[in-house]
Order: C-alpha cells, then structure tokens, then sequence
C-alpha cells in the first residue's frame, strides 16, 4: 500500500475522516490478528471477547449520542445502509413524508424509490441559500397540511456545514403526530448534541466520519418503545434465538442479520474511546477554529464566493466557488500542484446545488478540515486559493 506523499494536506475529512487515531489502526490490527472470531457465533473464549468488544463499543456510542442505553444502538455497514434500513422499515403504503432539498442522495434517492413503490406523497421543503438553515415555517406547514408518517432532515448539510434547528423542527413532527428521522453523517462525532433532548426518534450515522472509525462502520438509533415500528429489511441469523424461524423482535439483534464487521467495529471502538477522552466538545471547538480561520481567510480573495452562513453552527465544512473556472479544476490543481486534498462536484447532494445556483459551476469545493489538521494546513490552503485565483 502506497502512503501519502510527503507534504499532502488532507481536507476531506467531511467524505471519510484521515487519518486515524493510532489506537484505530492498532485495535483493527490486534482482532485481525489475536482475536478473529465472529460475533454471536461460537461457545468459546474468543466469542465471548467479541461480544464484550461489542457490548462497550454499543456503549460508548451511546454516551456520545446521550441515548437511553447502548441496546439503542444496532449496527450498520454505513450511513447509508442505516438511511435504507430505517426508511423501507417505517414507511408503508401511502404515507407522507416531509423532507428537504438539503438531502443527501442516501435519503434522496431511497424516498424516490420508495415513492414509486409505496405512492407515497413526497414533499420537499426548501431552504435558505443565504443561511443555509431549511424554511422552519414552510417544513410545518406541510407537516400539518395533511397527516405525515415520517418527517427526514439532514441534521448538518455535507455541503454547506449548517446545523439545522432540529428541536423547531422535532416539536413541529411530534405535533402533527410523525416520526422524526435525522441524517446524522456529518454530526455525531463532530457536535455535541442528545438525541433525547433534541426528541429525536431515529437516527443514522456513519461510523467513518466524525466518529473516526474505519470505513464499512456505521450505526441506527432507535428511540426505546419504537423498533416495533421499524420493520426489518435484512433477516437472518443473529446468534441468538436461534431456535425461532421469527426475526427477533429487540433492539439491537433485529436489525443485525449476519456478520458484523469485526474489524471495523474494533476499530470504531477505539475511536469512540479517542473521542470521549478527547470530548466531542473539544474536537468541536479545534475543528470550527480551522474553518473559521479557513473561510474568513477565504472569503477576502478576489472572485471566491462562499456557501453556508457565517452566523450559524457549522460542523466544520467550507464550501466555495472560484468566478471563471469549473469547481472540479480547482480541486484538480489543488491536488496536482499544492498537494492538497479536498472533494468538488454536487457532493451527491444535487437539490443543494440547484438552490445554491452553483450547478452551472460544476457544483462547489469543499474543504473540510478534522482532528489532526493544524494551522500550517489552513494557511498552505489559502494561499494555493490565493495564487490559483492570482492566475485566472
């Protein structure tokens, strides 16, 4: 495996977080090579380790989540797979759904589907270009138009960073009497925040952002009393009851047919310990420094135009346009001749774009600092942004 060059600058800890803490690296390495075994899936020493490195890592995510208790939280391959999981378990035949257009394609493109196959009625409530914040009385108005089953947010847009104001929006979904489901990809980890004290009754997150697990990880919160409503989409062996032809009715076991990723859970073990050590609040507060200085600095270069409000809660992504060049070219030039990693296009995110107006620019570059960047890293980007714009 090739390291990074020398010298390489990564800023795309919004796509998957790099690197690591060591203890990822090594504890994903150590089950590989000392421990090995399936979890659930033997009578012996080394299943029953597992079971404890599983157990104290559905724990510790649940300290970061605030949760009721760590049975709350079941375990996916990804954000995405989670999304899937909790939209086809909840939704059935002719339900409403509020969402927006801040959505990522993993939610996206799973209600689109499900629309054709359930007719269900699909509403998209726009947001604020300038702020970034989604329209709060447009999103309950449509809640309370007609009855909702289900309203999904994006709890921090991929593209612009902006936390949205989700106890506004979880009071307005109770109210009308739907579910509220949070994409948390870019929040858990990155934010300190309850899901009891935000009300939030499901959640998905990957495990390989802000949570600085190993890619393949992710997770699913579902608030107690309510994974009857959730009906599962992948059955089969859980290692337990496995006398019952019948999916296990509890949280976590229904919703995790087949083998766990091992490996990455050790890892996201680890990682979840780095963070609490650490505390969300404290990497919180490093990572928005970077990007406060990345984009004040950003946003004095001639022909650079920023996205996402200055004046709201950010999880630490610094999304811009250059006038006169395609937003993929500055990432290209950004790569090729300052070594400095980062991710432009629609960031699968196309209904941001189309309110941003930054489709005809070929979407947006988007820099997004984390725990291991320092300020050296800041200024190197600036001033490659800085000399890039100097030249068109």
């Amino acid at each position: 495996m090739n390291d990074p060059p020398a010298g390489a600058i990564y800023l795309d800890n919004a796509a998957t977080s790099f690197p690591k803490p060591d203890c990822v690296y090594a504890a994903a390495d150590i089950y590989m090579r000392a421990m090995g075994v399936a979890f659930g899936r033997g009578s012996h020493s080394g299943t029953s380790d597992a079971a404890r490195l599983v157990a104290q890592c559905r724990q510790r995510l649940a300290r970061i989540l605030d949760a009721e208790s760590g049975d709350r939280v079941a375990f996916t391959f990804n954000c995405t797979d989670g999304l899937n999981l909790l939209l086809r378990g909840v939704l059935r035949t002719g339900d409403r759904v509020v969402t927006s257009t801040l959505e990522h394609n993993s939610v996206l493109r799973p209600l689109q589907q499900l629309k054709s196959e359930l007719n269900l009625d699909l509403v998209h409530v726009d947001f604020d270009a300038r702020t970034g914040l989604v329209d709060v009385p447009a999103f309950t108005q449509e809640l309370h138009r007609m009855q909702p089953r289900l309203a999904v947010l994006n709890h921090a847009s991929n593209v612009t960073g902006v936390v949205q104001p989700i106890k506004k929006i979880s009071a307005a979904a109770h109210d009308s009497g739907a579910l509220l489901m949070l994409d948390a990809a870019q929040t858990v980890g990155h934010i300190p925040f309850s899901v009891r004290d935000l009300n939030v009754d499901m959640l998905a997150s990957a495990g390989h952002k802000g949570l600085l697990g190993p890619l393949g990880t992710g997770i699913v919160y579902v608030r107690e009393g309510l994974e009857g409503e959730v009906l599962p989409i992948r059955c089969g062996g859980t290692g337990t009851d496995s006398e019952s032809l019948v999916q296990p009715s509890v949280m976590p076991t229904r919703f995790e047919s087949g083998n766990l990723n091992m490996p990455g859970l050790a890892g996201l073990n680890a990682a979840a310990e780095w963070i609490l050590q650490q505390s969300v609040d404290g990497l919180h507060a490093q990572i928005s420094q970077l990007a406060t200085q990345l984009s004040d600095a950003l946003r004095e270069i001639s022909g650079v135009r920023l996205f996402g409000g200055a004046a709201v809660q950010n999880v630490g992504i610094v999304s811009f346009s250059m006038d006169g060049i395609d937003s993929q070219d500055v990432a290209a030039v950004l790569d090729q001749s300052f070594q400095i990693r980062c991710r432009a296009g629609l960031h699968c995110a196309p209904l941001v774009h189309k309110t941003l107006g930054t489709i005809p620019a070929g979407g947006t570059v988007r820099l997004s600092p984390g725990p291991f960047t320092v300020q050296a890293d800041v200024e190197k980007a600036v001033e490659a942004v800085t000399q890039l714009a100097a030249s068109l």
